[in-house]
């Protein structure tokens, strides 16, 4: 069985664990409520996407 030789650092472990962090979601407006929505999705609260209505809210 594999057994690692010499004891991985702190500096190496951690590099490796740079792109573990959770990255904050960048929330847009609608152009037509101004609601904040996530970019290039449909917006939840008026059914608008790129000056298009593509569907009905209730």
């Amino acid at each position: 069985m594999a057994v690692p030789k010499r004891r991985t650092s702190k500096s190496n472990r951690d590099t490796r664990r740079s792109h573990h962090a959770l990255k904050v979601t960048i929330l847009g407006k609608c152009p037509q409520c101004h609601q904040p929505k996530l970019p290039h999705r449909v917006c939840k609260e008026c059914g608008y996407y790129n000056g298009r209505q593509i569907f009905e809210v209730e």
